[in-house]
């Protein structure tokens, strides 16, 4: 199962950027997306493979953290 979590493409160097997930960073491969410094991606397996507007990535952020909040009795 593939849990769709939206990173920030904070670096991009060629064929590889480093996205951030709210503080923790990683690199990933961009050969599959279209995508700058700036723009929010869903990534599998290490390759980014789609790119969101900042308002769905932002939409889908704030679920997220909801869920955790949850699970954490808040």
């Amino acid at each position: 199962m593939c849990l769709a979590i939206p990173g920030k493409i904070i670096k991009k160097h060629g064929s590889k950027g480093i996205v951030d997930y709210d503080g923790a960073q990683f690199e990933v491969r961009l050969d599959l997306v279209n995508v700058e410094v700036g723009d929010y991606v869903i990534v599998h397996t290490g390759f980014a493979i789609e790119k969101l507007s900042e308002e769905d990535a932002k939409e889908s952020i704030d679920i997220w953290r909801q869920i955790g909040e949850l699970q954490n009795g808040g």
